[in-house]
């Protein structure tokens, strides 16, 4: 059998975390499978469903790199497979017209809650007489259809997570509605349930993979599957994606959508890298790799059951992992937009050489790619402004004569760290301190506080534009 799989996202919003890693699961199991990956954009839902919420989800799955081999189809372009598949049901009987109106809907839940019984409908209008149907009819009521559901019935399933499951026939709440609107000779706008079990029929889907809040859905699709004389695909149903406090993620919890973490400065390979471990252990243990080096070891029977906890600094530190890694030339191809946004001054050409070695200065330092912004506003700026703790060194006991001997070593020819270092070790010789405090103080006579990126490295940079000797020149009046 070859596997064909699929992603049905629907585009009422962006592309969500939860789909992503569904996607994720999809498409490491079809890779390898040496299977199908299909994308299907699941839009019937004609008020929610907005083109820029088509064109997030298909940029979100592109920059993850998770490539689809067929579509995407939208089903709002195959009404006439729908249609048939629901007049199918209605001729063999398995389906009929429902004309209950919403008032009366309503009212049966109402007394079915002041009898403290689960909601669900009581399938009054299964049975009607085609003189009933035309009294209704003529009342101008507009008929949904209904999928007859028997309670007795016991859905069972072997989940390629779950193992075996178990749903009964009385607990999917009635006869579930899979088309409404439906006015003669029309058989209506489809729903959910209907609408993807007709188009996984025809797009010969083997393995159904998706979040176990589907779970209730897959057994009254197993019933739609039968009904229509086709054998059900694999169903593998993947734990949901739960905050620390083990609830399900929101929006309260953070970013959600991939775009989100996007704009939030992760890359593409450490959100995909994490979203597969979100819920799914690879065999050796290993926690970095790339999708492609996944596909060899992906399976169903590492993906746990329980929920899978969102963790915020696993994710970082996979970012920082990928960005330390970067080759420079390619970092620095990232950063340019960003400190082009906060308005720095740089010729993104002729600076090159000099925009390689800020990269290279701040790299180590990385986890998210806007860090970079903070990190080199004092290298980017012409003057400095010295915070608190900087002020406070600066105005230290000899902290001006020592900065000033620094300075009297400055000359065109520092241009290495060996040559920084050399000065460095002659002011603490002229000056009989220790190295910390030459460090410290150059370090806020330079930078304008007393934390950031590699010093030497920063000064190196520094040099290169000729602002360290006016910085300290500053630093120095700081102390006088």
């Amino acid at each position: 059998m070859s596997v064909r799989v699929r992603l049905a996202p629907s585009p009422t919003g962006n592309l969500h975390i939860g789909t992503a890693r569904t996607a994720v699961f999809n498409w490491l199991f079809a890779r390898n499978q040496g299977g199908t990956f299909v994308l299907r954009i699941e839009d019937t839902d004609r008020d929610r469903s907005k083109a820029e919420f088509t064109n997030n989800i298909l940029d979100g799955l592109t920059w993850l790199g998770l490539d689809w081999d067929e579509g995407p189809f939208f089903q709002s372009q195959r009404f006439d497979l729908y249609d048939r598949t629901v007049q199918t049901l209605l001729d063999k009987g398995l389906a009929y017209r429902c004309y209950c109106t919403p008032e009366e809907l309503s009212a049966l839940r109402e007394s079915q809650k002041a009898a403290k019984q689960a909601p669900r409908y009581d399938n009054r209008h299964r049975n009607l007489t085609p003189q009933q149907e035309a009294d209704f009819e003529t009342e101008g009521r507009v008929p949904v259809i209904r999928f007859k559901i028997d309670d007795d019935r016991e859905i069972t399933w072997d989940d390629m997570v779950r193992g075996p499951v178990k749903w009964k026939g009385s607990d999917l709440g009635g006869d579930m509605v899979i088309a409404r609107a439906a006015k003669r000779p029309d058989v209506g706008q489809p729903l959910y349930n209907l609408a993807v079990v007709a188009d996984d029929i025809d797009m010969d889907i083997t393995h159904v993979i998706r979040g176990e809040d589907h779970i209730a859905n897959t057994a009254k699709q197993i019933l739609l599957y039968e009904a229509l004389g086709k054998t059900p695909p694999q169903f593998a149903h993947a734990p949901l994606i739960l905050n620390q406090k083990g609830a399900k993620l929101s929006k309260r919890d953070g970013a959600t959508s991939v775009s989100e973490f996007r704009e939030m400065g992760y890359t593409a390979a450490a959100l995909a890298n994490y979203m597969a471990l979100l819920g799914w252990s690879p065999p050796d243990g290993e926690e970095r790799f790339t999708l492609s080096d996944a596909t060899a070891k992906f399976s169903f029977d590492r993906v746990n059951k329980a929920g899978a906890k969102f963790d915020w600094d696993k994710l970082n530190w996979l970012n920082s992992q990928i960005l330390h890694e970067m080759p420079i030339d390619a970092l620095l191809d990232r950063l340019i937009p960003l400190w082009q946004t906060a308005g720095y001054e740089f010729d993104p050409e002729g600076d090159r050489p000099w925009l390689e070695r800020i990269t290279a200065t701040i790299a180590p330092s990385l986890t998210l790619l806007p860090d970079a912004v903070d990190m080199t506003r004092s290298l980017f700026a012409i003057d400095v402004e010295f915070d608190d703790k900087a002020t406070k060194q600066l105005q230290g006991e000899g902290v001006s004569e020592v900065l000033e001997a620094v300075a009297a070593n400055i000359d065109n020819s520092l241009n290495s760290e060996d040559e920084a270092q050399a000065i460095i070790k002659a002011v603490m010789k002229e000056k009989d301190v220790k190295k910390g405090v030459v460090m410290k103080s150059l370090r806020a006579g330079l930078t304008g506080s007393l934390q950031g990126p590699d010093l030497v490295q920063s000064w190196l940079v520094l040099h290169q534009r000729g602002l360290d000797k006016k910085r300290l020149e500053k630093a120095i009046a700081m102390g006088e």
